[in-house]
């Protein structure tokens, strides 16, 4: 049996996390990450906020990188004020997946953005958020599903070629595009839905549903071969 690739997933501190007899900070995750990185062919590896002069040596360990869906960014990262429906900042965890998706950037590491990740991945390359949208997270706590049409030509494009429904929870979005990034999908309504790294440097994607949440494996099989 070939060997899997180790792919680590971003996680994030939450106090008062409670299990059993216990109520504790605990790093954390929702479950639907590393099964689809163990669905996909590869072994997860969680990542908890650290400092980021550790990022490097944590990437260097790893065949691909997923950073995952969370908090909104803290606006001043991309130069902005926050505006009245931005949520309170995660600081540690900016720093900390920064770093991340600088170190992978450096090492030429397959990266995947995923929601909030995606948003990141633009930040971490010089491009801003659009602080708020209406008709991406109807329900809170409830994920949606709409359309996303692919860009013809692009990395996307070649992993899903057709327009699908996915799963979606977000209020905020992609602006300006950041240096060297594509816009590969959009929502009906012209929301970038996928930005990718065009073809000759390393795969970088970021989506801006949550795959984790839906049946479709073939996004995450794309980043299982790239670090394969």
């Amino acid at each position: 049996m070939a060997q899997r690739p180790l792919i680590g997933v971003s996680t994030y501190l939450e106090a008062g996390a409670r299990w059993g007899a216990w109520e504790l900070e605990a790093a954390l995750l929702p479950a639907g990450y590393p099964r689809l990185v163990q669905r996909a062919g590869g072994l997860a590896a969680l990542l908890p906020p650290d400092d980021p002069r550790h990022a490097a040596a944590a990437v260097a360990r790893l065949d691909g990188l997923v950073v995952a869906g969370g908090p909104d960014v803290e606006p001043v990262r991309y130069g902005a004020e926050p505006g009245p429906r931005t949520g309170p900042p995660a600081r540690a965890r900016d720093a900390w997946e920064l770093a991340l998706i600088d170190a992978a950037l450096a090492a030429g590491t397959p990266l995947l953005g995923i929601c909030r990740g995606m948003q990141l991945l633009n930040v971490a390359l010089g491009g801003t958020l659009v602080q708020h949208i209406d008709g991406h997270a109807e329900v809170p706590g409830v994920f949606g599903r709409h359309g996303v049409k692919p860009v013809p030509g692009t990395r996307y494009a070649d992993t899903v070629p057709e327009e699908t429904a996915v799963p979606t929870f977000h209020h905020q979005a992609v602006d300006r595009l950041g240096t060297g990034l594509l816009p590969s999908a959009h929502a009906d309504d012209g929301t970038v839905e996928a930005i990718e790294l065009p073809a000759g440097h390393t795969w970088v994607l970021g989506v801006q549903w949550h795959p984790e949440m839906g049946e479709d494996l073939r996004v995450m099989r794309a980043l299982i071969t790239a670090a394969s």
